[in-house]
């Protein structure tokens, strides 16, 4: 294993070959597990988060609230939001749940008190 940096910005192919990422939040849910990410400091580009099939995302204690409307209430609407709250999924024809097309595998929130 080893470290990548995303300066140049890594293509698609190489983000997706990566073990993992390791990201910041805008925000954080404690009702549903939910963590908010806006592009902001330490979260970097969407597309690290969706690539890779392992997401590490750390958490400061002051970025949780209890609810969905607390934590829209702290959040700016013109930034770009992606909400996670676990792998992605779908369901088929037959209502079979399968795996989805995008987004981690594998999510694991780190919770730090500053």
């Amino acid at each position: 294993m080893r470290a990548l940096a995303d300066t140049p910005v890594l293509d698609a192919e190489t983000l997706a070959a990566s073990d993992g990422v390791v990201t910041g939040c805008a925000a954080a849910v404690a009702r549903t597990g939910t963590v908010v990410l806006d592009g902001g400091r330490a979260q970097g580009r969407r597309a690290l988060t969706l690539l890779p099939d392992y997401h590490l995302c750390v958490v400061h204690a002051d970025q949780i609230a209890g609810t969905v409307p607390e934590v829209v209430a702290r959040l700016d609407p013109a930034r770009p939001l992606t909400w996670i709250s676990g792998p992605s999924a779908t369901r088929d024809v037959e209502s079979v749940r399968v795996p989805g097309p995008h987004g981690p595998r594998h999510l694991e929130i780190l919770v730090v008190e500053d």
